[in-house]
């Protein structure tokens, strides 16, 4: 298929999603409520306004300067968040209309359905909904756009060195640098994983979205990071969507690590451990994809070894290689409820330290957040992963 093809119909199919999902939200709360005249006009005007706003707002992120776009982006993708929480309530509620209807019509004596009563119920329900749901949008903005909280765990590993008990890995993930979080946001980061003065730093993937060409010196302060064991990062799926290749060399030349289906060893002689990363797990779309074969091709199977794989999905795979922890992001832990529900569809686990098989995995909910600036239910979180020997 030509690409112009291919890509008229991509937006043609996404208008049409955008312009059904304003549609519906229209029709319940607006039409369905009989509103005065003016305040249907005002209301229906508002909703074509948002609608058009939002492939126009993506069509002048692709055409202005990242540094001009940033206020439209933030309306724009926070209204997209506002738009899944209404979606959300408006189906709570049809469901809940529903129920009551057939609870109605169950009981023999019921009286024919009233039009005043059905138009009032739908008042009430709509009035709910969207104030609910401009609460929800305040309470998930403030949490997206606030500080993130620094996460202590403690994980014990069975071949763990007794002499490096207590060794601390400091763990980013999901960062999304680009049309909203920008180079103000990175230095908060550095400055409080520095503050932590962890052992080592492990970034897990999904750092950027968008080119070196455009955010470099947005990414920059990253160099600033100190661990004496060294900073590593692992490809998340978005670093593919941005030119992977340049990404990782401007990472190189930033003094960060990259691991690409490869190993390192912390620490020296029996005093140590491996430290491996692999490719993002749908990175074979793209090139070679991941390979924790190769990663962990010839080590000693004596030593505990920390996988760093971006998606949570690769602790099957790290379980049967005998892993001991893997250190995962990707799911935001679900970044707005009730979205971790559905995440869970994909991934083994959507946030915190869990065991599948003989592997610990632990997910973090991501340092930044993808889309809407919003979080509910999952706050933004640096990781402070504290190390030891386990007693069995």
């Amino acid at each position: 298929m030509p690409r112009a093809l291919a890509f008229f119909l991509f937006f043609a199919v996404a208008l049409s999603l955008v312009g059904g999902v304003h549609y519906y939200i229209w029709a319940r709360l607006v039409r369905d409520l009989a509103l005065p005249a003016w305040a249907h006009r005002g209301l229906t005007l508002l909703v074509v306004v948002l609608c058009l706003s939002v492939p126009l707002t993506f069509w002048l992120g692709r055409r202005l300067p990242l540094d001009n776009t940033r206020p439209f982006m933030l309306v724009a993708f926070g209204w997209l968040g506002m738009v899944f929480l209404l979606l959300v309530l408006l189906g709570m509620s049809e469901v809940v209309r529903t129920a009551l209807s057939l609870a109605t019509r169950l009981v023999s004596d019921a009286p024919p359905e009233d039009p005043e009563r059905r138009l009032a119920l739908s008042r009430i329900f709509g009035a709910s909904v969207a104030l609910l749901a401009g609460g929800l949008g305040v309470a998930a903005t403030y949490q997206g756009l606030g500080r993130f909280v620094v996460k202590q765990v403690s994980v014990a590993l069975a071949r763990f060195p007794k002499t490096l008990s207590g060794f601390t890995i400091v763990q980013i993930s999901d960062v999304h640098v680009g049309a909203t979080i920008r180079k103000e946001f990175i230095d908060s980061i550095v400055d409080r994983v520095n503050a932590l003065e962890p052992d080592l730093i492990a970034i897990t993937g999904d750092l950027v979205d968008g080119s070196v060409a455009q955010l470099a010196e947005h990414v920059a302060p990253l160099a600033r990071l100190r661990a004496p064991h060294g900073v590593y990062f692992v490809t998340g799926n978005h670093e593919y969507y941005s030119g992977v290749e340049a990404w990782c060399a401007e990472l190189q030349r930033l003094g960060i690590t990259v691991l690409q289906n490869e190993r390192v060893q912390i620490g020296t002689g029996s005093d140590s451990f491996d430290l491996a990363g692999v490719d993002d797990y749908s990175a074979g779309r793209f090139g070679t994809g991941p390979s924790l074969e190769r990663a962990l091709q010839g080590r000693d199977q004596s030593r505990e070894v920390v996988l760093l794989a971006h998606q949570p999905r690769a602790v099957f795979e790290a379980s049967e290689a005998g892993v001991g922890l893997q250190l995962s992001g990707h799911t935001h832990g679900g970044q707005i409820w009730p979205w971790n529900f559905f995440v869970r569809l994909q991934q083994p686990v959507v946030s915190g330290l869990e065991r599948v098989g003989q592997t610990l995995v632990y997910v973090s909910n991501g340092t930044g957040y993808w889309g809407p600036p919003m979080r509910l239910g999952a706050p933004a979180e640096i990781t402070r992963l504290v190390l030891s020997a386990s007693s069995g």
